[in-house]
């Protein structure tokens, strides 16, 4: 059964906007929304940049020491995204990112390894999948991390054309998994090539804008960087500009977020050089939050790390893993000149509508056995509305949370039967430091309540 955007964000921005009153429908969202319905503007390419594991305070417009000038831009001309949830780690974030589902729905709770070898669905229908119906050529250059041999990699999933790395690291230079194991390839295929992870990742993607690309077609270019995640190997050039960062670690993770800020700004002027920055939305944000510190056991046999220090979620509480506020609130923004004015959403939004909201602007049916838990936030970001109260549900497997407005529901345990509960008040309290559970016992129950009825739902 096809219905057009299932989200209640639609119907309130409607509302607001009289559209319902006024017996407009669906045409009258085509004036509201770019790229949709009778008549629109030209689809919009899109450009999906991701940083792996960069902190809410590693980016220079978050007052970090570290250098990002290129994303400071996008952050000041286009719309920070003040509370962006994801997961605490990457492949979780990366599928619902690309399904616009919990990635508990799909048995994802953590970082997909080679014991695990789990995998996306093959039915499920993705962000690129649902583009390329749209006529979009899609392309990936960067990680995957959604399945570890080419059987279930990005060309399964949608994407015209891919290259990059299968897995959820690797060596910037010699390009293979911890173990050993290939992992670099072009459409599926393992390739070897001499060159820094992100250097490679950035021409390629420049070379499909400028080259590759089919130009009768919008396209939607997914650059999910290899940095700043370990093993950190940075040329002198990079570390050159942080020689008053006297922690040898966090030196190196500085150069890291600077070199791929560098291809941020590489990629920015490609399309400004194409002509194509105009009608080219950007999305930025980072898949998790980042990680403390690394010490390396069999991993690279032995020739990186250990790491003392890495990133920094300052003031937010705790790491990568967590899902305190330092383990899942993110940078991110969007940039688009001319259709996102420039300003801060300090609502929630999640991972989860980029999905819907992308189908909005390129007037995409969707189905409703899709069952997708993101929004259509269109009408957030074009500045016609606020978010409003929403609610958040993430699960890894020692952990779970529901937050619902600024409620915000902390589970520790494998199952509700086992663990403990902690709540806290994020409008009061962002820094998650006074757990409210003992003295507010019935709204742990309702979050419970709520938070049992979303878990039957990863079972169903």
């Amino acid at each position: 059964m096809e219905k057009s955007i299932r989200d209640i964000s639609r119907r309130r921005f409607l509302e607001k906007a009289g559209v319902l009153a006024g017996g407009l429908g669906l045409a009258g969202l085509s004036m509201l929304v770019p790229g949709c319905g009778p008549g629109r503007e030209k689809p919009p390419n899109i450009l999906l940049l991701v940083a792996d594991d960069a902190g809410w305070h590693d980016v220079g417009y978050h007052g970090s020491e570290i250098k990002t000038p290129h994303i400071d831009a996008l952050a000041k001309t286009g719309l920070e995204l003040d509370q962006f949830y994801v997961y605490p780690t990457c492949s979780p974030s990366r599928a619902s990112l690309l399904t616009g589902r919990y990635a508990s729905r799909f048995g994802i709770a953590g970082p997909i390894d080679m014991r695990s070898r789990q995998t996306l669905p093959k039915d499920v229908i993705t962000l690129p999948e649902m583009l390329r119906r749209r006529g979009y050529n899609t392309a990936i250059t960067g990680k995957w991390h959604l399945g570890l041999r080419p059987e279930s990699g990005p060309r399964q999933f949608g994407f015209d054309y891919s290259y990059g790395f299968l897995h959820g690291q690797i060596d910037q230079y010699t390009h293979r998994y911890k173990n050993g194991d290939l992992s670099w390839h072009r459409n599926g295929a393992f390739i070897e090539e001499e060159g820094h992870a992100t250097d490679l990742i950035t021409r390629e993607a420049v070379a499909f804008i400028k080259e590759k690309r089919d130009k009768s077609r919008p396209f939607f270019l997914y650059v999910p960087f290899s940095v700043p995640h370990y093993p950190l190997q940075e040329e002198e050039k990079w570390l050159k500009p942080y020689t008053h960062i006297k922690n040898k670690s966090r030196r190196l993770f500085a150069a890291s977020m600077s070199h791929m800020d560098d291809s941020v700004g590489r990629l920015i002027r490609t399309l400004e050089e194409e002509k194509l920055r105009e009608n080219t939305l950007v999305i930025f944000l980072s898949d998790n939050g980042a990680q403390e510190k690394w010490a390396a056991t069999f991993e690279y046999e032995g020739r990186h790390g250990p790491y003392d220090r890495l990133g920094d979620n300052r003031p937010l509480r705790d790491w990568k893993k967590s899902l305190y506020e330092g383990g899942i609130r993110v940078p991110a923004l969007v940039n688009w000149p001319g259709k996102i004015k420039a300003g801060k959403v300090k609502g929630m939004l999640t991972v989860n509508d980029i999905f819907p909201t992308i189908a909005a602007l390129v007037n995409a049916p969707l189905k409703t056995e899709w069952q997708l838990d993101g929004e259509n936030i269109w009408p957030v970001l074009a500045g016609k509305m606020d978010p409003g109260p929403r609610t958040l549900y993430l699960r890894t497997d020692r952990q779970a949370v529901l937050r619902k407005g600024d409620w915000k529901l902390i589970h520790t345990g494998k199952t509700l039967e086992e663990g403990t509960d902690e709540l806290y008040n994020l409008a009061d309290d962002p820094e998650e430091k006074i757990n409210l559970a003992a003295e507010k016992a019935d709204m742990v129950d309702s979050l419970r309540r709520d938070l049992a009825a979303e878990m039957a739902r990863d079972s169903q």
